[in-house]
């Protein structure tokens, strides 16, 4: 795949032309008020792993309609005070895995909580978390049309919902500083995770390529999966393109980035067909917070990969070794 989109030049101007639907803050708002009604619930059960210098505890929370979440909480072993927190989101199609795959924020010295996602967990990694939800119309096999017809209905609305739980997971731990807590995610997971960043007030946050942004663009731009799917809907239900992105416009990371304060860094692949360019910079130029953003040009959905792994460490310890 060759550069295919906008040129850098323009790219690093682009803004997405559709406004925020005039009641996103009040739905959102009401959404998450319902979310509270029901007890947190957060449960911390230890495990017994090989592993000689983290802990790890199998987590649980109550999400949206008071439906159980699971994830995995890892502390570093040795610790002193309470530690900064990473929460962080997963890919399209994966889920929380085993206890033992996520290592690396807590090798750090960082408290890490990764949130399973809701219904998903069969496609790369496995998830425990069913999405036990009602109302939910025709759909196109996958999860971004599952629900489409309501924005009450969308499945998003749920998995945004638990990723906010999450947080408030996150600071309910006793070991875990409150005051400092980033959001992370690749693809799915960073535009959950701009979400989050949206809709509470979080410190720190790193999309990486992320997906579920400018959601009309991406969807008229290429025909990869996932986006994908939602043009496959649109094939078969021919006339209803309004009605869907209307619905899509109140779970659009635009919408949330621009509404975000934590100190966030980008990543991008200027070659990546999966999550187009110009929609991650759609959402990166209307990001409110401080914001810095590197640019893999050659590459695809991988974006910077391991390379970008230690951006992300570095950014980190900028931020939370300076205390």
């Amino acid at each position: 795949m060759a550069l295919f989109d906008l040129a850098p030049e323009l790219l690093a101007t682009y803004r997405a032309p559709q406004p925020a639907p005039t009641d996103f803050d009040a739905f959102w708002a009401a959404t998450l008020e319902e979310a509270r009604t029901h007890d947190l619930n957060a449960t911390f059960t230890p495990l017994d792993t090989p592993y000689v210098t983290v802990d790890v505890y199998d987590v649980s929370f109550t999400g949206w309609g008071g439906q159980p979440i699971r994830g995995w909480l890892t502390l570093p072993r040795a610790r002193d005070g309470r530690l900064p927190c990473v929460v962080e989101f997963v890919g399209y199609g994966g889920g929380r895995g085993l206890a033992t795959d996520h290592l690396g924020y807590a090798s750090l010295g960082y408290a890490h909580l990764l949130m399973d996602t809701r219904g998903q967990g069969s496609g790369w990694r496995q998830g425990d978390t069913p999405d036990d939800a009602a109302g939910s119309g025709p759909q196109v096999p996958g999860f971004m049309t599952r629900g489409i017809q309501s924005r009450d209905t969308y499945y998003y609305r749920r998995v945004f919902t638990d990723a906010v739980r999450a947080v408030e997971t996150a600071r309910a731990h006793p070991e875990v500083d409150g005051t400092r807590i980033a959001v992370a995610g690749g693809s799915q997971g960073g535009g959950i995770a701009l979400a989050v960043a949206g809709l509470t007030d979080v410190q720190l946050c790193l999309p990486d390529v992320p997906f579920l942004c400018h959601y009309d663009r991406a969807t008229r731009i290429v025909d990869s999966f996932p986006y994908g799917e939602i043009g496959q809907f649109l094939k078969t239900h021919r006339g209803r393109a309004e009605d869907v992105f209307g619905v899509l416009a109140y779970f659009d990371g635009v919408h949330f980035a621009a509404r975000a304060q934590a100190t966030a860094l980008f990543s991008v692949g200027l070659m990546d067909d999966t999550c187009p360019p110009s929609t991650v910079y759609a959402a990166y130029n209307a990001y409110a917070g401080a914001k810095d953003i590197r640019v893999y040009e050659f590459n695809r959905h991988e974006g910077g990969g391991d390379a970008h792994a230690l951006e992300r460490m570095t950014f980190l310890h900028a931020h939370w070794r300076t205390r």
